[in-house]
């Protein structure tokens, strides 16, 4: 197994943990396709719950795994998340043969807020501030292959998250301007990402039309996607189950859903 956890220099708060198995001459593993996993938190801490047993069940599916622990409150003004996610796909892939990975299948999962960072990476790959911090590498080598968005964060606008859309401002009184960097659905175009989604109907704390909306501006460049709308559930529920402490066994199968949806890929 290696697990080993680097830091994201230059950013001091951002680590990227590897969950995975050791190739040897008796398992003679062909390379996996990696998953990065980004817990939630409002951008303002980050879920036990949505990453080692997330990553674990990535990991016992047959994926390369790895958790970002990414910079939160006043450090993740200023694209600082998103950086930072850039440099962890750039990193997995500039690692590919130490992990097994195949470089050409490097996806990221999110949940909540970090449903938020997993979609920007896909978005927002090619932004002045993102090209910056990647310096010289080539163009593209940390836009992710495929984003697992769990019932994300996506607008900035009257049904957004605030408390996360301020934190990534910097300020609970972000004009429209500053906010609209962060909506994500008024950034999508036709090389965003293709994406898994899931959300709940009744979920209170992120409301379902972040999903919808983001699914809409997909379907308008022609991204394409696959998205499931679970009737009931409450927000942050992680793998449903009581591994991760919120029991929803209607909507469990989101992550057996998500597995094929990564292994389909093409």
């Amino acid at each position: 197994m290696i697990c080993q956890t680097v830091t994201l220099s230059p950013y001091e708060n951002a680590t990227l943990t590897s969950i995975c198995i050791t190739n040897t001459a008796e398992l003679k593993q062909a390379p996996r396709r990696a998953v990065i996993v980004c817990p939630g938190g409002g951008y303002h801490f980050l879920s036990d719950r949505e990453a080692e047993p997330i990553a674990t069940q990535f990991l016992a599916a047959g994926f390369a795994t790895f958790i970002l622990r990414y910079t939160v409150e006043e450090g993740a003004k200023d694209y600082a998340p998103l950086c930072e996610a850039a440099l962890a796909i750039r990193y997995v892939r500039e690692h590919a043969e130490e992990f097994n990975v195949d470089p050409d299948y490097v996806f990221i999962c999110g949940f909540s807020a970090g449903g938020h960072l997993a979609a920007s990476s896909g978005v927002l790959w090619d932004i002045p501030e993102v090209r910056a911090v990647l310096g010289d590498a080539p163009r593209g080598i940390g836009k992710p292959t495929g984003m697992v968005l769990s019932y994300p964060v996506i607008t900035a606008g009257e049904l957004a998250h605030k408390g996360s859309i301020h934190n990534l401002c910097g300020t609970k009184t972000p004009t429209e301007a500053e906010a609209d960097r962060f909506s994500l659905e008024k950034h999508v175009d036709a090389t965003t990402s293709p994406a898994f989604i899931w959300h709940t109907f009744d979920d209170q704390i992120v409301p379902v039309q972040n999903s919808l909306m983001f699914a809409e501006a997909l379907t308008a460049v022609g991204v394409p996607f696959e998205m499931h709308i679970f009737p009931k559930g409450p927000h942050g529920l992680s793998l449903c189950n009581e591994q991760t402490g919120m029991l929803s066994p209607h909507t469990e199968c989101w992550m057996e859903l998500a597995i094929r949806w990564l292994k389909d890929f093409t």
